[in-house]
């Protein structure tokens, strides 16, 4: 398990058990692009099969923010499902966050991390994601199968 906190007392812990899936849940599945309408259950497999970070407030412990990492934990990992609490929002927890997930991954030896964003480039440009090559990578979507 991975745990850091910050100067204000917000902890990062990578200890599914802290994981209040049912807050994440209702984060991703009402209030996330990405997410609208993801059901409980993909949300717990999801979480399951991926490495997880929660950021919970200092004081009552309460989960404020969350990010998900598919990763080898080797060579290749996709930062993904990334929310900040809209109540917690404005005071970096984000960028912090994203931070202290690429700062873990390398420790592990990580070195390629990519995501995926339609809002928030400037949150990660910050700590030094930039831009993919389109002519580079490819990808199946399948989302809009039956």
């Amino acid at each position: 398990m991975f745990t850091l906190t910050r100067d204000d007392g917000h902890q990062l812990s990578t200890d599914p058990a802290r994981l209040d899936l049912d807050l994440v849940h209702h984060w991703l599945s009402t209030d996330a692009y990405w997410a609208l309408g993801r059901d409980r259950e993909t949300v717990g497999r999801a979480f399951a099969g991926s490495l997880p970070y929660g950021v919970y407030r200092p004081g009552d412990g309460r989960q404020v923010a969350v990010a998900r990492v598919v990763t080898d934990r080797a060579t290749f990992a996709w930062l993904c499902d990334v929310y900040v609490d809209r109540a917690a929002r404005g005071v970096g927890l984000g960028t912090w966050l994203a931070g202290a997930v690429r700062d873990h991954l390398a420790t592990l030896g990580v070195r390629r991390i990519v995501l995926a964003t339609s809002d928030a480039h400037g949150v990660y440009a910050k700590i030094g994601f930039a831009l993919v090559e389109p002519d580079r990578w490819m990808q199946y979507d399948g989302r809009g199968q039956a």
